[in-house]
């Protein structure tokens, strides 16, 4: 706690330096609030005010809903007021014409300099996120109730119209046997080890008709036929997905859904012929993508610019897909519809309440989650923008509006003038639009992790861990170090001093560029020279590098061929011992060595 707060207190007078403002009755209340709250005033209650701000920067004055836990003067609160008062007038609490972009920018980064800390949740915390997981499936079931003919039948037609071409050639990809699944190296449900999923012997019933287990457990069928038998699960019997919570922040967990093995090494398979598709179609490719960020941040930037883009957010949005609209999409495909529903789990293991039935698609977990929810959100985004116009969408328009229209997981810009009938469908369909984090009014727009006022970046850096003590405590000293070279960039040179010399006093800090794997100083003056390597002659710096080794899993026999088989692209494996060694690495270390500067 103390260390944190002395890092919380060079950040402070960093911004108030950056701003020649004064922070030392600001530091005064958080010393003070601290006490009486804990910690949770630093991760919860601050990025709270943040929230607020961003509230009234896009309504354009302090309303009096805001700032509530925080004494004010007039309507702007009398915390970080030095700042506040660069943004917003004094008398009334309008917003500045020409208001002071750093000072916007200081306080975010104050407020949410440890929003995303890793630390372990409250149980009670913990308990109310699978509560409130539970309460979201009987919200879908009354959703899907309510759902009028007219809503369905004009969310259909959407999909037939401007969707139909991908769904048709995923559908021939599974007709035609064209799929190819994949293990990934997390975990799953039954616990098998990275390289013990290539000799999977469970499979279902219901995986039977679209992915039978002869083609796809085996890598040629006289293995198939000396192999042992292969257990196929009824329905009642088939494994539940595990749901588990991760770390988000320390006001709620994230809660996520581990797959079963066979489920996930199918989805897989899915998955990678539907992104490929909607990846390649005109115009829908141009405005859902899965693993590019920066076409919804640059959309941002703009909207934030000129005001004619909405950014959108979902809360919970995962969890509110209902598998009836995933059904409706599908219907007029029948291969991709019962291959999709074969591999959906539909029953999941919640902690302290048994197996349940879903209502929901998928949670985050499934490999067809993210391509799902973004086919069903651009459908629902088009559907809102056709009920505005009051007549139907054409795909010259469709073209029109895909550099306008960007969808990326739950993170959705739509254009400013449709964006009330948008939100308004979205809400028919069951989903919550997250007021906190969607903007249309004013010129702050955020989206993928990146937030913009006028034109300008504010984006903040966050501490991630706990600082480090001592050598031992790796994570914490690789994150500090991350953090220290983004603060750094960031202009915040007091901070990133501060940090040089917590990590200097555990580990040499030398100076490196971006592309070195030493742990060290980035600088736009370059990088330092110990020595010259006596073989490569490239600069060498005495410092740290991250190392892990991946745990023993051995493979032989037809589950080494069968992975051999289902590899992608023709090159060889990375790994050489790959057969040896698998996984995902239980934890990290580091190793003092000479290392290139670049």
């Amino acid at each position: 706690m103390k260390s944190l707060m002395q890092l919380f207190h060079v950040v402070l007078d960093d911004m108030g330096t950056r701003c020649c403002t004064s922070t030392i009755r600001d530091f005064k209340t958080v010393t003070e609030r601290v006490e009486h709250e804990g910690l949770s005033f630093l991760t919860i209650t601050l990025p709270g005010f943040c929230s607020d701000l961003q509230k009234a920067l896009s309504r354009g004055e302090v309303g009096s809903d805001l700032f509530l836990s925080f004494k004010k003067k007039g309507r702007l609160p009398q915390f970080l007021g030095g700042f506040v008062c660069r943004v917003f007038n004094i008398e009334d609490g309008l917003l500045l014409k020409d208001p002071d972009i750093d000072a916007i920018q200081a306080i975010r980064q104050i407020c949410l300099l440890y929003s995303k800390i890793l630390l372990p949740c409250s149980d009670a915390r913990e308990r109310g996120a699978v509560v409130k997981y539970l309460e979201r499936e009987r919200q879908i079931r009354t959703n899907d109730a309510a759902l009028s003919p007219s809503d369905k039948d004009g969310y259909e037609s959407i999909v037939m119209r401007f969707l139909a071409p991908i769904l048709q050639k995923v559908d021939e990809d599974v007709y035609y046997g064209r799929l190819v699944p994949k293990h990934g190296p997390g975990s799953t449900a039954d616990r098998l080890t990275s390289n013990g999923k290539y000799n999977l012997r469970n499979w279902t019933s219901r995986l039977e008709e679209s992915f039978p287990h002869g083609e796809y457990l085996y890598s040629s069928w006289s293995h198939f036929c000396d192999s042992d038998r292969v257990d196929l699960s009824e329905p009642s019997q088939e494994q539940p997905v595990r749901v588990v919570l991760v770390p988000k922040t320390l006001k709620t967990p994230r809660v996520i859904a581990i797959e079963p093995t066979c489920m996930q090494y199918t989805q897989q398979a899915l998955m990678e012929s539907l992104v490929r598709n909607i990846s390649r179609n005109h115009p829908v490719g141009d405005s859902i993508k899965f693993d590019d960020q920066n076409p919804n941040r640059e959309s941002a930037r703009l909207g934030s610019l000129y005001g004619d883009l909405a950014t959108l957010d979902l809360s919970e949005a995962s969890d509110s897909v209902s598998n009836q609209l995933v059904r409706i999409m599908l219907h007029k495909f029948p291969n991709l519809g019962e291959a999709v529903e074969a591999c959906r789990s539909r029953k999941a293991d919640v902690p302290g309440h048994g197996v349940k039935r879903l209502a929901k698609f998928a949670s985050m977990g499934s490999a067809l989650c993210f391509p799902m929810e973004a086919l069903v959100f651009y459908t629902l985004v088009l559907l809102g923008i056709e009920r505005e116009l009051n007549r139907p969408l054409t795909r010259k328009m469709i073209k029109r509006l895909s550099r306008q229209v960007r969808i990326f997981g739950d993170d959705i810009i739509v254009p400013g003038k449709y964006v009330r009938s948008v939100v308004v469908t979205l809400e028919t369909f069951g989903f919550q639009v997250n007021s906190d984090k969607s903007f249309w009014t004013g010129k702050f727009r955020e989206s993928c992790g990146k937030e913009y006022y006028a034109g300008f970046d504010v984006s903040v850096v966050k501490c991630r861990r706990v600082l480090p003590a001592h050598r031992r405590h790796v994570q914490e000293l690789i994150s500090l170090v991350e953090f220290r070279n983004q603060m750094y960039f960031a202009g915040n040179w007091s901070t990133c001093r501060y940090v040089d010399n917590i990590v200097k006093g555990i580990i040499p800090f030398p100076f490196v560029a971006p592309t070195s794997p030493a742990l060290g100083r980035h600088s736009f003056m370059g990088y330092e020279t110990q020595k010259l390597c006596p073989y490569l002659h490239r600069p060498l710096v005495k410092a740290y590098v991250v190392y892990s080794k991946l745990p023993s899993d051995f493979l032989d026999g037809p589950g080494a061929l069968l992975k051999f088989f289902l590899k992608r692209g023709n090159l060889p494996f990375d790994d050489e011992k790959h057969l040896e060694r698998a996984g995902r690495p239980k934890g990290v270390g580091i190793k003092c060595r000479w290392a290139p500067a670049y």
